[in-house]
């Protein structure tokens, strides 16, 4: 009788059943993610020309999945042996296995030219998107007969958290396979429709049967983390997780906020409202609001402009944007300056928020440079479209922004972005703190649209305020408050009137 060295719970065999080319597990802590990636690089062992690739960010960080392997592998096949040299197993039948890291950027290149039939993330979060595609570009078969896919394991945070929740969480539900179409032009001049799959299998420590009977306790430990580690970590919340630069960025209503004030609203209420949150619907612009636009360059990345309206408290409000971005996060439409900013005109000479208008510019000083000719401002300017430099400073212009985005004992900010602005909404919420820097972002996120952003607040600079008391006509929980909008385009009627009678 054999002896069984490793048996899949439920859910770990879920995800080792899927036939997708990529597939991300996991999602939460204590789901059994790498036990799940050690043994399914093990599936074509027996081929001789099989190689797998098994994938952390740093080396250091392979040590736990090292160690599973020396548990399982050598007990599995016994003639097979480990080079700590090389980080590699080989296997009698030819077969390899190697682990591997990619602490920087340029380290993919060390995988040129190579070919990996499997290719295994741990913790995919930690990579950046190029650095996927191009590990991608090496799962290829080293001989017939193999199968070529991509599995990967992931907890909500980190660099990558952007795209891999755009690539696997939004992009369809879980345990569904999406489907991509890809288009293949031969030398020829042909081309033909191919098919790539991709699915999301979610694991919490929940499915975790094992790891819960061996640690009663582990339950209780994810349980008193703080309140966003612990949503993420213990339910897999990929909209609340540690890192998080812009945290107080509400997309929808901070309840806890409101209920502490004493405000018991319901929180559709409270959105109407705009109260203890940020993402608002769309209204039409006074006239004598200030209209001002911001941009941030890029090609290869996406560039980015953002239209913002000033009323007359001072409060900005987004109401439109520009993103040069393809369906693939933080990768460029490759616009050269003349279109962008003939785009840009063109949007300014027709919509009706703007056209007709005087609209302020500010952008990245670095659009001044005419090192290699002509400068991208100057190419702006013979399209119509006039920027002033920014202020570059990093650290007050974040600040900027958090002093922005506090809220006053009644809920209200001082900035509001339009629910139409899916960019800002998309990227601001997953940027990270730069752990060498905590002050700072991590520039390798997605951080365009908050750098235009920056460049605007920092044009107008506000203080901190100071957290003033709640209105005592607005504390009743049956006091329905006016909206803003409402006060607003009542003080853009009286404004005219006024200007009238000091004249």
């Amino acid at each position: 009788m054999r002896e069984i060295l490793w048996l899949p719970q439920e859910r770990q065999s879920a995800f080792m059943r899927r036939r997708e080319d990529e597939v991300l597990y996991g999602g939460a802590a204590g789901g059994g993610k790498s036990d799940a990636l050690v043994i399914e690089a093990t599936r074509q062992v027996s081929i001789p020309y099989y190689k797998g690739l098994i994938l952390r960010k740093t080396f250091p960080q392979l040590t736990e999945l090292i160690e599973k392997s020396l548990r399982y592998y050598p007990a599995a096949f016994p003639r097979a042996r480990y080079n700590e040299q090389k980080h590699t197993w080989s296997f009698p039948s030819g077969a390899k296995i190697v682990f591997g890291s990619l602490q920087h950027e340029k380290d993919k290149f060390n995988y040129q030219g190579k070919a990996y039939d499997f290719i295994a993330f741990d913790e995919l979060t930690h990579f950046t998107f190029d650095e996927y595609i191009y590990l991608k570009s090496r799962n290829r078969p080293n001989g017939p007969g193999t199968r070529v896919y991509i599995r990967s394991t992931a907890n909500p945070g980190g660099v990558g958290h952007s795209w891999v929740k755009e690539r696997f969480i939004t992009a369809g539900e879980p345990m569904k396979t999406v489907w991509e179409e890809v288009v293949v032009v031969y030398p020829d001049g042909h081309s033909e429709k191919q098919w790539m799959s991709r699915a999301f299998v979610p694991s919490t420590v929940f499915d975790n049967k094992i790891l819960l009977e061996n640690d009663p306790k582990y339950l209780a430990r994810l349980a008193s983390l703080p309140e966003k580690e612990k949503q993420a970590l213990l339910y897999g919340d990929w909209d609340s997780y540690e890192g998080q630069f812009f945290e107080d960025f509400r997309i929808e209503p901070d309840m806890k906020a409101a209920n502490a004030a004493g405000v018991n609203l319901p929180r559709e209420e409270l959105k109407k409202q705009r109260r203890w949150c940020h993402v608002i619907e769309p209204f039409e612009i006074p006239q004598q609001w200030k209209i001002y636009r911001s941009f941030d360059w890029g090609y290869n990345r996406p560039f980015s402009v953002g239209w913002w309206a000033v009323d007359f408290d001072g409060t900005v409000y987004r109401i439109l944007e520009m993103y040069g971005c393809t369906d693939t996060p933080n990768t460029g439409v490759k616009w050269i300056p003349e279109k962008v900013f003939r785009e840009i005109a063109k949007a300014e000479r027709e919509h009706p928020w703007l056209k007709g208008r005087r609209i302020g510019g500010v952008a990245d000083p670095a659009i001044w440079n005419a090192e290699m000719g002509v400068s991208i401002a100057e190419t702006a300017a013979k399209a119509g479209v006039y920027f002033e430099k920014g202020d570059h400073q990093r650290i007050p212009g974040w600040l900027q922004l958090h002093y922005r985005l506090a809220f006053d004992a009644n809920g209200f900010a001082q900035m509001y972005v339009f629910d139409t602005c899916r960019a800002f909404i998309r990227t601001v919420p997953t940027l990270q703190y730069d752990t060498a820097r905590p002050e700072d972002l991590d520039t390798e996120g997605e951080d365009h649209v908050a750098d235009e952003t920056r460049y605007f607040l920092m044009s107008r600079p506000i203080q901190p305020r100071q957290r003033a008391m709640p209105d005592k006509f607005n504390t009743g929980p049956l006091h329905l408050f006016l909206d803003i909008r409402e006060k607003e385009l009542a003080r853009a009627e009286a404004r005219p009137k006024m200007e009238v009678l000091k004249r």
